[in-house]
């Protein structure tokens, strides 16, 4: 008997799933952080940060990069974050930063 094949219909709904799934992934990967220091000038900030899982790095006090400058806006010394960090070139770049709840 030869294999069924999937309609579009279902094709559709495993996509929809899967990046319903990976939505939450990604959400499940952000850090908390306190902001000890900020930059603007060289895009720059020191977080003293819990374990960044996506990187394998174990919790600790480093500087990062910022995406974007803007990602910078209104954080003041001391605040509490969610962020996302990537590798890129070579550098940990924060990729998104949020106040923590």
């Amino acid at each position: 008997m030869p294999a069924a094949r999937p309609t579009a219909r279902a094709l559709s709904i495993a996509v929809a799933i899967t990046a319903l799934l990976m939505g939450s992934a990604a959400q499940a990967q952000s850090t908390p952080a306190e902001v000890l220091k900020i930059d603007t000038a060289q895009g720059k900030l020191t977080l003293k940060h819990g374990e960044i899982r996506n990187l394998d790095m174990p919790p600790m006090t480093m500087v990062f990069r910022a995406r974007d400058k803007s990602l910078l806006e209104g954080l003041k010394p001391g605040a509490r974050v969610l962020f996302d960090a990537e590798k890129i070139d070579g550098h940990y770049v924060v990729t998104k930063i949020a106040p923590a709840p």
